[in-house]
């Protein structure tokens, strides 16, 4: 292959691959005017810029995991205590329906439950 072929083809990816990276990093006021090496630090603050967000991002993605994970060990804890209460109720009330059956109330009485 001719080398002088190779460096244009070299130098022709080259641009094509600055326009791309100009086309993803934010150049604000200087996208007219901009040279290779201004290009490329302003690209290598923007990905230090997005690497810093990743981070804080999965920061905070853990955070929300470990609240989460709380939050549902305390909502598997109520519905424990709601068994709990649900099963106190149920078995009150079973006593009061086998007190009740077969018996009169005795409201103006002053023994109250006869037995």
């Amino acid at each position: 292959a001719d080398p002088a072929v190779c460096s244009h083809s070299r130098r022709a990816q080259l641009r094509l691959c600055l326009e791309r990276l100009k086309g993803l990093v934010p150049l604000g006021a200087a996208a007219g005017r901009h040279t290779t090496l201004s290009l490329l630090t302003r690209a290598r603050l923007h990905i230090q810029k997005l690497e810093d967000l990743e981070r804080r991002a999965l920061h905070q993605i853990e955070q929300l995991q470990r609240e989460q994970r709380h939050l549902q060990r305390q909502l598997e804890k109520l519905g424990m205590e709601r068994v709990r209460i649900d099963s106190i109720g149920s078995s009150l009330s079973s006593e009061r329906s086998d007190s009740d059956r077969g018996e009169s109330p005795c409201w103006g009485t002053a023994g109250g439950r006869s037995g």
